[in-house]
């Protein structure tokens, strides 16, 4: 591989989405060759098991059999989108990756980390990002966004407070576990000021 691949991680409502398309827009813009992806989805095959992952009316799916479909979606994307974007030289950038399985379903669902990132293996090879970029910002305050912009709600939006509370816990958990690959920042400001330090902590990179 000879790109660079760049995952944004944080907690539902932190804003890496928005984010993410103001960041592909402006490296673009500068000549920068960037593919923007998301996980789970990317491609057809993934945007299926995203669907059955997210339908509300899944309610009765097990902690494994979420993570196993989690880790089902990330290879095809992977294998079919992201590492011959990778091996063309690009920058990608990633919405999501592994780091979320390891802490939604890790922690949150209570698997453990451990056996979360084992399960991914299979899944991922050798391919890690060079860089991870976390939003960090309070739970209550990403829930209180959701609500406010009146986001198309999905069924892991629809987890109890508590569920989400654990998914910050798992964050700050895997930014220590993974600190020289993860980097913070500060997603709590405007939309400016969270697309610039992204970028900045990006062009370190390069």
């Amino acid at each position: 591989m000879k790109g660079k691949f760049i995952t944004l991680e944080g907690p539902d409502g932190s804003g890496k989405t928005t984010i993410s398309k103001i960041v592909y827009d402006k490296l673009s813009a500068e000549g920068y060759k960037v593919l923007l992806t998301r996980e789970p989805g990317g491609i057809d095959i993934s945007e299926q098991i995203r669907n059955i992952i997210l339908d509300k009316k899944n309610i009765t799916m097990e902690a494994r059999t979420e993570a196993l479909l989690y880790a089902a979606a990330r290879r095809q994307h992977l294998i079919e989108k992201v590492k011959p974007a990778l091996d063309d030289d690009y920058i990608v950038i990633c919405d999501r990756f592994v780091d979320s399985s390891l802490v939604y379903q890790g922690v949150a669902r209570k698997i453990g980390i451990d056996e979360v990132y084992q399960m991914n293996l299979f899944a991922i090879g050798d391919i890690m990002p060079d860089l991870t970029i976390f939003f960090d910002i309070p739970y209550e305050v990403g829930l209180a966004r959701i609500e406010k912009n009146a986001r198309v709600v999905d069924r892991l939006d629809l987890e109890s407070k508590e569920f989400h509370k654990k998914v910050y816990e798992g964050y700050m958990i895997i930014c220590d576990k993974y600190s020289d690959r993860i980097t913070k920042i500060d997603a709590n400001r405007t939309i400016e000021e969270v697309a610039d330090q992204v970028i900045a902590v990006i062009k370190s990179e390069l």
